[in-house]
């Protein structure tokens, strides 16, 4: 496997990870959206201290993913019973382009 340590500071701390090498830029992004997000928490609520920013952010981006993995399904779901209608009206023309053949 292609690994890279690097480091990354999430509420002004900072944390080694090793990661695939591929796995880069998405995570580096991903920490500077949770701290973009931060900021925004910390300008406009009250807050003891970075845990309880972090909560919310936490909060906030798995209600966000489970959003995301819904509209997925949902839009699987009907994708799914789209393809099957094209499949059927697909197998009912061959069907009857075979009976016209014979």
């Amino acid at each position: 496997m292609d690994e890279l340590t690097i480091s990354v500071i999430i509420a002004e701390r900072p944390y080694r990870l090793t990661i695939k090498r591929e796995e880069e830029e998405i995570i580096r992004k991903a920490a500077n959206e949770i701290n973009r997000t931060i900021k925004q928490y910390s300008e406009s609520f009250a807050y003891n201290d970075k845990q309880d920013l972090l909560a919310m952010v936490a909060l906030e981006q798995t209600t966000n993913a489970l959003k995301k993995e819904i509209e997925n399904k949902k839009s699987n779901k009907t994708l799914n019973e789209k393809l099957v209608l094209i499949d059927e009206l697909l197998s009912k023309n061959l069907t009857e382009e075979k009976s016209h053949v014979l």
